[in-house]
């Protein structure tokens, strides 16, 4: 995923903050590995190989500024770790598309699924119930292509 620095140095200046090589360093970790969920430790990893006087603690305090901006997401997979992503880029939770989570069950293997099928579900909720849904997440467990192929495979043979 290609990072627009612009609008991320716009974001920041308008939000009275500085733009420095660090934050910038952190969210282009986060970009140059837009199909992986990455702990605050991974993170770390990626940008000391360039980056070696940024420490762990700013990388934590990054972090954070870049959740309270909408820049990053954070997830929890159920794998004891929390996670981060690029997110909507700026945009509050009100206008943000959601996306979901398929997690393999036996590779551990985490897809992202852009198409939010839940926007029609949440109109009925608001209009039967009243309740205003103003987030949701959702991950779907199971097994992927590869894995469910493989116990495919290993029922047909034991059969």
């Amino acid at each position: 995923m290609a990072l627009d620095e612009e609008k991320i140095k716009g974001i920041l200046k308008e939000k009275g903050l500085k733009v420095t090589r660090q934050r910038l360093v952190v969210l282009n970790a986060l970009a140059s590995k837009p199909d992986s969920h990455l702990t605050a430790e991974e993170i770390y990893d990626l940008v000391k190989t360039d980056s070696p006087e940024i420490g762990l603690a700013t990388v934590y305090r990054t972090i954070q500024l870049f959740m309270e901006l909408h820049l990053i997401d954070r997830i929890n997979l159920d794998d004891g770790f929390v996670r981060y992503e690029i997110g909507d880029m700026g945009k509050t939770k009100k206008n943000s598309h959601h996306h979901h989570h398929l997690i393999c069950l036996s590779c551990g293997r985490v897809m992202s699924v852009e198409d939010d099928l839940l926007d029609e579900l949440e109109a009925e909720i608001a209009r039967t119930t009243g309740f205003k849904v103003t987030d949701h997440e959702v991950k779907l467990y199971g097994y992927c292509k590869e894995c469910g192929g493989n116990l495919i495979e290993k029922n047909k043979t034991s059969e």
